[in-house]
């Protein structure tokens, strides 16, 4: 037995030197180098490398010298001319710090200071070859002029197709005779922990950088950026500046958009997250289908997370999906057969794992096309088929902008029901009178007035339509008393205007 065992240490370690001292472009029989072939023999893939498991039969980590050395310069040099920097510009009155006191304006008068010009610098991708450019709401937030500067030094006058705060996301378009350089969007469902990523952009302007690394996470939360709350997280370097920019696999395609980082000093220290490519997908096609704003579809139910103690209620093995909270009537999930109480388990053969999930699915989801959510009821798990419908469809929610010289001027409100309030994410039973928006420059914001906030009570009388509160805020009055709901919560204030 010891000598057959001394035998088959003595072929190993030949051909571990056969392996070893073979040139990295030799080429066996089969069209592979030997290298690769013992790769695949010691890690128990076939010929073709498949491994039995198909999201990853194409994907196995670098096995000897020669794969160690191999480049992502082809890949960069294919993506990157897709990827411009946005310059977006803004005019700012600047405000006298003497304005409003009696002493100085006695002997000055109300001098106006010069208006100041801010700028912004991020990146963005092109995403088709007519020149639609994908970057970050915050990157031309209140911009009064876009401009996009190409890989090349090319640089064009854009003009924003839509652009949706709470996704922070945006499309530009810029005009042009020739076919510009773009890179395809990628399914971002595809995705795994470990995968390969390449993060391209212009980090603290100093030009086009590119950074390696990984995903490093699915499905990110709750970080503080925006109301969405699907990222994908990657420990590639992304800095100021990066945002707007791609986030690419290793097929060449995007499959992110770089959108923040979490960082104490305002550096990378390898916490990056990106929006997917399908979500930023859905965007560029209603921007290319002409609408000015991205329409979230309605469904019509209320989620929250699944607990440990609700899971345990429920006999589940572990606390995943979303809880349903709500369902308001006539809605797609009433119709589809939800109940408050059912625990959603899965979406279109996706796993949900919290309601941000969930969302994320039913966003991305076709107006038009049929889905199923998997629910748990009573310990039995149910599959229901749903038909999303337009959010704006059956409900008047025109806004009404406040004016005049109440407290109020300045504020955009409309009748609150279900499909407003999900788009509010209030619950969507509640009703009345509810603000969308708030001019920052106005009595309103002054005065504390919220998006969101849903007014209750002015001067006594209660407030139950948009029409009756641009009424009461025509009157003419000095003193004024008001409640407004907020979160759960009724503020009430008084005070002299």
């Amino acid at each position: 037995m010891n000598k057959s065992l001394r035998l088959f240490s003595l072929l190993l370690v030949l051909v571990l030197s056969i392996a070893w001292l073979v040139p990295a472009g030799a080429q066996d029989g089969a069209g592979g180098s030997l290298t690769d072939a013992l790769s695949k023999l010691l890690r128990g893939t076939d010929a073709s490398g498949a491994q039995g498991n198909g999201r990853g039969a194409e994907r196995r980590v670098p096995f000897g010298q020669s794969e160690i050395q191999l480049s992502f310069a082809p890949l960069v040099r294919e993506t990157s001319p897709a990827v411009v920097n946005v310059y977006a510009s803004s005019t700012v009155q600047v405000r006298s710090p003497f304005m409003g006191d009696p002493f100085f304006e006695r002997f000055f008068g109300r001098q106006q200071m010069p208006p100041r010009v801010r700028s912004s610098l991020g990146s963005g991708v092109l995403v088709d070859p007519s020149g639609v450019i994908v970057t970050n709401n915050h990157v031309i937030s209140g911009a009064d002029e876009v401009k996009v500067a190409l890989a090349d030094g090319r640089e064009f006058e854009s003009e924003i197709l839509l652009k949706d705060e709470e996704l922070d996301l945006a499309v530009l378009k810029i005009k042009g005779d020739e076919a510009f350089p773009a890179v395809r969007l990628g399914d971002s469902d595809m995705l795994e922990v470990g995968d390969l990523v390449l993060a391209i952009g212009n980090p603290f302007g100093v030009g086009q950088t590119t950074t390696s690394g990984i995903v490093s996470a699915l499905a990110r939360s709750h970080i503080g950026v925006s109301d969405f709350g699907f990222f994908i997280q990657t420990d590639a370097a992304i800095n100021p500046g990066n945002s707007g920019g791609a986030l690419i696999d290793m097929k060449g395609q995007v499959i992110g958009i770089n959108t923040a980082i979490v960082s104490r000093s305002g550096g990378s220290i390898g916490i990056g997250f990106a929006i997917p490519a399908n979500m930023v997908r859905a965007v560029v096609d209603a921007a290319q289908s002409g609408a000015k704003s991205f329409e979230r579809p309605y469904f019509g139910a209320s989620f929250d997370p699944v607990t440990a103690q609700i899971a345990e209620a429920l006999g589940m093995p572990r606390p995943v999906g979303a809880l349903v909270r709500e369902v308001a009537p006539d809605s797609p999930a009433e119709r589809a057969g939800l109940k408050p109480g059912d625990v959603v388990t899965a979406m279109d053969g996706a796993d949900i794992q919290h309601p941000d999930a969930l969302e994320y699915r039913l966003v991305t989801h076709p107006v038009d096309e049929e889905g199923t959510v998997r629910i748990l009821r009573d310990g039995k798990s149910e599959d229901m088929t749903f038909k999303l419908e337009r959010l704006s469809a059956g409900e008047n929610a025109e806004p009404v902008l406040l004016e005049g010289r109440s407290p109020f001027a300045g504020a955009s409100i409309a009748d609150l029901g279900p499909r407003l309030a999900q788009r509010l994410k209030l619950p969507l039973a509640k009703k009345g009178v509810v603000i969308l928006d708030v001019d920052r420059r106005s009595p309103a914001a002054s005065i504390g007035l919220r998006r969101g906030d849903i007014l209750r009570e002015i001067n006594g009388l209660e407030i139950d339509s948009a029409d009756m509160m641009e009424q009461v805020a025509q009157e003419d009055s000095r003193r004024w008393y008001f409640s407004v709901e907020r979160d759960g919560r009724i503020l009430k204030q008084s005070l002299r205007f």
